[in-house]
């Protein structure tokens, strides 16, 4: 069982209705024991860094997703519950969860934010040093059947600035190249929605699903 944490944000429903399509059993959940019983957490999520932190800590949410996220347990963080990963955002100078090293940032070249809408993903594959942080993840399985330069819905404002590059797994132009997924250990995270992004969507969800869920 999948549980795809409820925190106040985002469009949980979609989610969870997208992993139906592909015969994942899902729960949305704001419940500590149903989180740490699940095989695999979702941290979905859309809106500013200030409410999502915000409302994990009204929930009593960041601890046990922090030690769920140490302990290894699979993570997949979309949108908004990727930039909550890192340690600060500046949308609002906001203290995040601290679990990845960097930070959230604005897009600095003039471009009409937030970017809504279909854009590329290049898989940067061969740029990543796996032996680096051990992760169980491999990105070409996260890829699988994902052609290389594919569109995937975007929906942001800010976007993730990792102090350690070898964690990005894609790249995304939007006037600047910015990191548009990220793995590292047992935590995937994607600037883009998967659950909005038709085909190429559900098939990066079915591999993160097939390789990373028991």
């Amino acid at each position: 069982m999948i549980a795809v944490v409820d925190y106040g944000v985002g469009n949980l429903a979609s989610v969870t209705n997208t992993l139906g399509r592909i015969g994942m059993q899902s729960v949305i959940t704001s419940d500590y024991k149903q989180i740490q019983k699940a095989e695999a957490l979702i941290l979905p999520g859309v809106g500013a860094a200030c409410e999502g932190m915000k409302n994990l800590s009204n929930h009593n949410l960041s601890g046990i997703l922090i030690d769920q996220i140490r302990r290894g347990k699979p993570f997949l963080g979309i949108c908004l519950g990727m930039q909550l990963l890192f340690e600060k955002n500046e949308e609002g100078n906001v203290q995040c969860l601290g679990v990845l090293k960097g930070s959230v940032v604005r897009y600095q070249k003039e471009r009409k934010v937030p970017q809504i809408g279909w854009n590329r993903v290049a898989i940067q594959n061969s740029k990543i040093k796996m032996q680096n942080y051990n992760s169980k993840f491999k990105i070409d399985q996260l890829f699988n059947g994902i052609p290389d330069n594919s569109y995937f819905y975007f929906v942001n404002s800010y976007y993730c600035d990792p102090s350690e590059k070898n964690i990005i797994a894609g790249t995304t132009e939007y006037g600047e190249e910015f990191a548009s997924v990220i793995v590292y250990k047992n935590i995937v995270a994607t600037q883009f929605h998967p659950e909005k992004s038709s085909i190429v969507g559900l098939q990066l969800l079915r591999n993160w699903s097939n390789y990373y869920v028991d």
